[in-house]
């Protein structure tokens, strides 16, 4: 009962001071989704949602969603789709999400472009439309746009820029904004069954956050992801199961005062060939 009282008040907060920061764009297990996005070797669909640069290694379509029940209630569940289309003139992603429930609600619908320039330079960029709605409170929208670069700097060692909401973002009814948001990764692929990364981010009126993250391929099938976000000490992990086109993760993070939160997430690879979906 306490939990779910202070829950709703956060949500609620976060209402009313949309302000202060926009926790649809940061999902508490965001870090696992895009986890492979500094990686050549372990990118998947939800890549290009941390980095829109990464769509520029997918080689063939790929889908996902997935599922995420902040702190064990459904009034504060997040959901994410993203697809990803090659083509020969750069690729293409859609992305959409959705957070909160019927009395406050936040979505999100995002188109993303990626391409390669060279061998070792990737660029991506996303426009998004924004908008949250609190029935008995207000309504409004916004436009955003995000931009990403990828750096190969060699085969195995990976940099990455991404700026979310740079300029602009300002909802049609008020001049409140988005906030704007900086990240600098590293993805170091010590193997093909061994990756870490991390990244540090800088939120408008934040201070710096840092996360970072490993994944171990165990067995042919199997997989395990774990990290931590420096910001509010949360740790996530995650196991992951890969058949032929399909993959099906398990995942969970745990804050210290409001408890758990559990995750799923699959993926489609519309490829018959392998289950990979990026340049080898």
């Amino acid at each position: 009962m306490i939990k779910a009282f202070t829950v709703s008040c956060i949500v609620l907060f976060s209402a009313i001071n949309l302000l202060d920061a926009q926790a649809l764009r940061q999902p508490i297990s965001a870090v696992y989704v895009g986890l492979g996005a500094y990686s050549t070797q372990q990118q998947d669909v939800f890549s290009f949602v941390n980095n829109q640069a990464a769509l520029a290694q997918y080689e063939t379509a790929t889908a996902g969603v997935y599922g995420e029940r902040r702190f064990m209630l459904s009034e504060t569940s997040l959901y994410t789709a993203a697809v990803a289309i090659p083509s020969s003139l750069g690729n293409f992603g859609v992305s959409a999400k959705y957070l909160g429930f019927k009395n406050f609600n936040e979505s999100q619908f995002g188109l993303a472009y990626g391409r390669s320039l060279g061998k070792k330079v990737d660029i991506g960029i996303q426009f998004n439309y924004y908008g949250y709605r609190v029935p008995t409170y207000e309504s409004d929208n916004t436009v955003s746009i995000e931009i990403g670069a990828l750096v190969h700097l060699t085969d195995k060692l990976n940099a990455g820029l991404h700026v979310y909401n740079p300029v602009g973002g300002k909802f049609s009814k008020t001049d409140e904004k988005l906030t704007s948001a900086y990240k600098f990764g590293l993805g170091y692929d010590v193997s093909e069954k061994f990756f870490v990364s991390a990244e540090l981010v800088k939120e408008e009126d934040f201070p710096v956050n840092m996360n970072a993250g490993f994944q171990y391929q165990f067995a042919k099938q199997f997989f395990a992801r774990g990290g931590i976000s420096s910001a509010n000490s949360i740790g996530y992990a995650g196991l992951g199961l890969a058949w032929n086109n399909l993959r099906l993760d398990i995942s969970g993070s745990y804050h210290p005062q409001l408890g758990m939160s559990p995750g799923l997430l699959l993926i489609y690879n519309f490829s018959s060939a392998n289950t990979s979906t990026v340049k080898k």
